[in-house]
Formats: structure tokens, sequence, C-alpha cells
């Protein structure tokens, strides 16, 4: 395998998935991804998502990350698998089957290509759907990537599935914890920052309990759009994007490390 096709980190945050661990790694071991590792970030599990993790590490190059002691959140938890991971290029997705495995593989291939710095899987552009979504949460999800448009020129920039080179991540991504990663990275970015848009088929979770509900997502839109004030203040750019098909407490499992 070529060295490009091995650089590639697949960071997924986990919190209470113990059902999910096995199918979504069978699913992208199945739709023959080309990675280094899987890095599980996990955010105080009280399953047993760890055990599962540690479980498949001794037959697969998987990582665990446990997050005890620190109040990461999401964006936190995937900077942290960024720090802590060895692979050029960084592909971030869900633990609960939302975002689809079999399409990791058009995240990758622009960067591999050099057309894109960064690939966004899009429920926002032609072909990109939510199935099986009640109309709350479609309602405060477009809201909310509407009005992030203007700052990104993307159409789904709080989509949590997508593909960058490490060291764009570490040079863009705020230094705090932000709302979302993928966000505030192509807001930093500006014209320095090629991203391309794929349409994804983003799936409701089939195993375990979701962790979404109207007062959550009522209490993160408010968050966002506190957010997205803020960059308007310091004022908007004009983005040349192409749309297209101190951590503490932290530790490193050292029986799921492989390579």
């Amino acid at each position: 395998m070529p060295t490009s096709t091995r650089s590639v980190s697949i960071i997924v945050p986990s919190l209470n998935e113990e059902e999910n661990i096995a199918p979504l790694v069978s699913q992208i071991i199945a739709s023959a991804v080309p990675f280094r590792e899987i890095l599980f970030v996990d955010d105080h599990s009280t399953d047993a998502t760890r055990d599962m993790v540690r479980a498949l590490a001794e037959s697969q190059p998987i990582r665990l990350i446990e997050q005890d002691g620190a109040d990461l959140g999401l964006a936190g938890a995937i900077m942290l698998g960024a720090r802590a991971a060895r692979g050029e290029i960084l592909l971030v997705m869900d633990a609960d089957l939302s975002h689809p495995p079999e399409l990791i593989n058009d995240l990758l291939a622009p960067l591999f290509a050099g057309t894109a710095d960064m690939v966004v899987g899009s429920r926002y552009v032609k072909g990109g759907s939510t199935p099986g979504w009640p109309l709350w949460r479609r309602i405060v999800s477009r809201v909310g990537a509407a009005l992030a448009y203007p700052l990104t020129g993307v159409h789904d920039s709080m989509c949590g599935f997508f593909a960058i080179p490490r060291s764009r991540l570490l040079e863009l991504a705020p230094p705090a914890s932000g709302f979302k990663i993928a966000f505030e990275t192509i807001v930093h970015g500006g014209r320095t920052l090629s991203v391309r848009e794929i349409p994804i088929a983003f799936r409701d979770r089939v195993r375990g309990k979701s962790k979404m509900s109207f007062g959550v997502a009522l209490q993160f839109f408010l968050r966002w759009s506190r957010a997205m004030l803020r960059h308007f203040v310091r004022g908007p750019y004009r983005p040349e994007h192409t749309a297209g098909s101190i951590i503490t407490n932290v530790r490193i499992d050292p029986e799921s490390f492989r390579g």
C-alpha cells in the first residue's frame, strides 16, 4: 500500500456507544478504507464502550484515548485525538453510525489528489439528506447552517464528518474548544482553505440512546448564534471555497496502542 494511503487517522469521539463500536469498525474495514489507525476518544462512558474498543484493539490498529477528569466536550475530544494522531490526514466521524463509512474514500480522494484542503460530508448539497429526523431538528440544523453560510461559503459547516490534513487542523482550529470544529476551522482558514462538500445521507442511529433532544439542540443553537455573532463583529470575509460532488488527566490506554 502506498505511503500516502497509510497516513490516515480516523478520529471517533465516543460516549456510551458499546452497541455501535464493533459494527462501525466492521463497516470501515468492509469499505476498504486505507487507514493507519482508528482513534476512539472516549468521554466518560459508563457502559462497556471502552472494553469493546480494547477488545478490538487486540486485532486491529485501534487506540483508545480516555478523557478521565477532562471535560473537553465534542470539539475538545476531536482536538485531543488530532494531537495524538500519527497520520498525516485526519478523518473525523461519529460513533453512532450516522455517518456513512462507505463514503470515507470519497472524502479522502480530493485530499490525496491535492484538489482540496478540506472535504466535508454535507447534508445540504444536492444528493444530501437527513432521513428520519423530526421536524424541529431539521429546522434547527438548517437555520444554523444557513446563518453560517455567509461566513464559510459552505452549505453544511456544522457537520461532524470531514477530512483534513492534520497540520491544517492543528494550525487553524481555535486554541480553546469551539462549538463546531469544522465551522471554526473554515472560518479561520478563510481564503487559504479550499473546501469541497460531498453529499451524504445523515442516518439516524439504530442502536443506543441519542444524546440529542430539543432542549440540547436549542441550547446548542443559542451558543452557536453567539459564536457566529462574534465572527460577524470581527468582520466577515469573502471565502473562495469550492463546493462539489494544555491537557490534564487524559490517559492513552497502553494496551490499546498499535503502531
